[in-house]
């Protein structure tokens, strides 16, 4: 089964929320009207969030739903 990377960036996020509309269970909305990206784990490096899901579709449609590109999928080969 295929895993994809969600990488979220955070600060490009304008609160749009159509990720929440595609996704609720992977994102949250917080108290300054920007997501969160659930279970992930900051890169240092990089300076997003990154998670590891299996469902093509739901990430695919949360990199769509968003206006301002802050959401990017990676597909991971095994």
């Amino acid at each position: 089964m295929a895993k994809y990377k969600i990488i979220y960036d955070r600060e490009a996020c304008i609160g749009a929320l159509g990720c929440i509309g595609v996704s609720e269970d992977l994102w949250i909305l917080r108290e300054d009207g920007k997501v969160d990206l659930k279970g992930a784990i900051f890169n240092k490096k990089t300076q997003k969030w990154e998670l590891i899901i299996y469902d093509e579709d739901i990430a695919f449609a949360s990199e769509d739903s968003c206006p301002v590109q802050a959401i990017k999928i990676e597909k991971i080969e095994d």
